[in-house]
């Protein structure tokens, strides 16, 4: 199992990558009043059927040639179940995923969080054909990064993985993640 929820989302994340997705969304909502942890990932890659959707939650399936087993998302099932929460992917082919893991906030195994700030920085300077939308809440506040209102800023010619706005988009991340939800432990 991945230390972090922020693994799995990378891990989740990637997938849509490889189902060649022009958007994926990205949500995390923390909600303290209803003990709960909320993660959505959602895309419009290519999708899959139900009987596709089936053995992605079995980790002795993968479409992946550089290993025989596909972990990542029976992992993130287990880990969002074992609190009491749970998981649910919906997809349609040639229409996208959906990926919904609920985890109950203050059971006693749920993983934290981890570094999302990093896991979202690391998805949006390598995939720059992506758009991401990246939306934190914690209780009643909350913020959201998206790359297509970046890129209408800083221009086509300007990449993400320069220091500069690299630097920048790292920054926002932490900033506005502190100033949502107070710096807490999640």
């Amino acid at each position: 199992m991945m230390p972090e929820i922020a693994l799995n989302i990378l891990d989740i994340a990637e997938n849509s990558v490889r189902a060649q997705a022009l958007h994926v969304e990205i949500i995390v909502s923390v909600q303290p009043e209803e003990d709960t942890l909320t993660v959505v990932i959602r895309d419009d890659g290519c999708g899959m059927t139900p009987d596709q959707v089936k053995k992605a939650q079995d980790p002795f399936f993968t479409t992946r040639t550089t290993r025989k087993i596909g972990l990542g998302v029976p992992f993130f099932r287990q880990a969002a179940e074992s609190t009491g929460g749970s998981f649910q992917i919906d997809s349609e082919e040639g229409k996208g995923t959906e990926v919904k893991a609920v985890f109950v906030l203050s059971h006693i195994d749920r993983m934290p969080l981890g570094d999302i700030s990093s896991t979202i920085h690391t998805l949006i300077v390598f995939n720059e054909r992506i758009e991401f939308r990246y939306t934190y809440r914690y209780g009643e506040k909350s913020f959201v990064l998206d790359t297509g209102e970046m890129r209408e800023i800083l221009g086509e010619e300007i990449s993400f993985a320069e220091p500069e706005v690299s630097a920048f988009i790292r920054k926002y991340l932490e900033e506005n993640k502190k100033d949502t939800d107070g710096g807490a432990e999640v």
